[in-house]
């Protein structure tokens, strides 16, 4: 998989989380813990594709 390739696929992945979120949120009956690991993966996510961003070499 090339290096844009692999970018579309984790800022797509992103968005998808934070899609979940927001639904998540819009539902007082959800877990804040589920919440709450839904952002740490986005947050996962977004730290990688600032890690190939910035050193594109290494991927």
């Amino acid at each position: 998989m090339s290096l844009a390739n692999h970018l579309e696929e984790l800022q797509r992945k992103h968005g998808d989380i934070e899609r979940e979120i927001d639904q998540a949120m819009a539902h007082p009956s959800v877990d804040d813990l589920e919440i709450v690991t839904l952002k740490r993966r986005k947050l996962a996510l977004k730290d990688e594709i600032e890690k190939l961003r910035a050193n594109p070499t290494r991927h």
